[in-house]
């Protein structure tokens, strides 16, 4: 029986797969999961129509990779379809790792990156899929010997990149993210096993990175969805100091592992199909839940930021080119006891300050490699006249309660 399927891609249009693993792998539960992993953590509170998840990111991440494999075998670019089904895995399950609300909640359950769950999460599928992932797990890790396999999965110019800018763009209705993926993908090519991209595909390169820049901070890094992301943030950790004190019974046995320990990695590397048999089983809905619940709490902490999230009631926010002043922050501090009538130590625990840094490109290492007509290679910051995307910005800031 085939089980190769058409999605209806709300931006590509009609998608499907050249391997049917792929389809086995998305209908197994570990990725169906992932229905339930928002792909922007709380930016549908400055954008209404974020609400795409890593469900709709991974297959379309894939989709871009199954074009990237036809440009450059009509190129002459030799890919067995071995390499091909080994790279489509990789792309597919590159973001399984994410927890509750992506990036938000990063580190929170467990201390490792979301990459390196992700890896763990495709090694256990592969002992369950008879070692059919092997060469997926390879280019993932970036050992396997065709380097450009890799580049496509996770680089400067990845099919991941291409996806959640043009994705994100079009449900947030931002039109400075969009790029021009299909010419991108056309101009790719390959030598010595190094992804290239061909002269004239120059300037939809510096497209691309200007359109990144301009969306981490009109929306991955917009005032909002930093305060809301900071709250939420907060909200989970003073929630595993009171389970700590409190214990209580308030969630599932899942997500009650992960907020009565701190699990780093040494511990996950130990444990791992058992901690993983229990990470894949949390969601937003998890989080949803524990702050509904939390809406009518006796905890003053936890039932002002429940309450703030559930009914986007959002702290306010000061944002600095500087780290904000330890005057400014102590008169915040003062106006919260004053106004809540709370100790100042507790006030301390509704001041909620750090940074936000943006760097389109990185001219330091893995630059993106422009291939010359006259078969010269140069990489891209020496290959234009201007890249205004090298600098890194970083942006500083505190939250707090609205004081009226």
């Amino acid at each position: 029986m085939n089980k190769k399927k058409i999605f209806n891609d709300p931006v590509y249009g009609f998608i499907s797969f050249p391997h049917e693993i792929l389809y086995d792998l998305i209908n197994h539960p570990y990725f169906q999961r992932l229905r339930r992993i928002g792909q922007m953590g709380l930016s549908h509170y400055v954008y209404p129509g974020a609400l795409h998840t890593r469900f709709h990111h991974a297959l379309g991440s894939l989709h871009l990779m199954t074009q990237a494999i036809q440009v450059l075998r009509e190129k002459g670019v030799s890919i067995s379809e071995k390499e091909s089904e080994g790279v489509s895995i990789a792309i597919l399950l590159h973001d399984i790792g994410h927890g509750p609300f992506s990036h938000a909640l990063e580190k929170v359950f467990i201390d490792l990156s979301h990459e390196k769950l992700s890896l763990g999460i495709m090694e256990e599928l592969n002992i369950e899929f008879s070692g059919k992932l092997d060469l997926a797990v390879e280019i993932f890790k970036n050992n396997y010997h065709r380097r450009f396999l890799n580049q496509l999965v996770s680089s400067q110019l990845d099919m991941d990149r291409m996806d959640y800018l043009n994705r994100d763009s079009f449900f947030t209705g931002v039109a400075e993210g969009v790029i021009a993926y299909d010419r991108i993908i056309k101009m790719l090519n390959v030598r010595e096993n190094e992804l290239l991209i061909e002269e004239k595909g120059i300037y939809s390169i510096e497209k691309f990175l200007l359109s990144r820049k301009l969306m981490y901070w009109q929306v991955y890094l917009h005032k909002t969805s930093i305060i809301a992301e900071q709250m939420l943030l907060q909200f989970i950790k003073l929630l595993k100091i009171d389970l700590q004190k409190n214990h209580h019974n308030l969630c599932s046995d899942s997500l009650s592992l992960f907020l009565n320990q701190s699990i780093n990695e040494i511990e996950f590397q130990n444990n791992r199909s058992e901690i993983i048999a229990k990470y894949v089983k949390i969601d937003d809905i998890d989080i949803y839940s524990l702050l509904k619940k939390f809406t009518t709490s006796s905890n003053f902490l936890l039932n002002l930021l429940a309450n703030g999230l559930i009914n986007r009631n959002l702290f306010k926010i000061e944002i600095s080119t500087h780290p904000i002043k330890s005057n400014i922050i102590n008169e915040r501090l003062l106006n919260i006891q004053e106004k809540y009538d709370i100790k100042n130590k507790i006030a301390r625990q509704l001041i909620l300050k750090g940074n936000e840094s943006n760097q389109a490109y990185i001219t330091l290492k893995d630059e993106i490699k422009i291939l010359y007509k006259d078969g010269s290679i140069l990489p891209l910051s020496l290959g234009v006249d201007y890249i205004t995307q090298t600098k890194k910005i970083t942006k500083y800031f505190v939250c707090y309660p609205p004081m009226r």
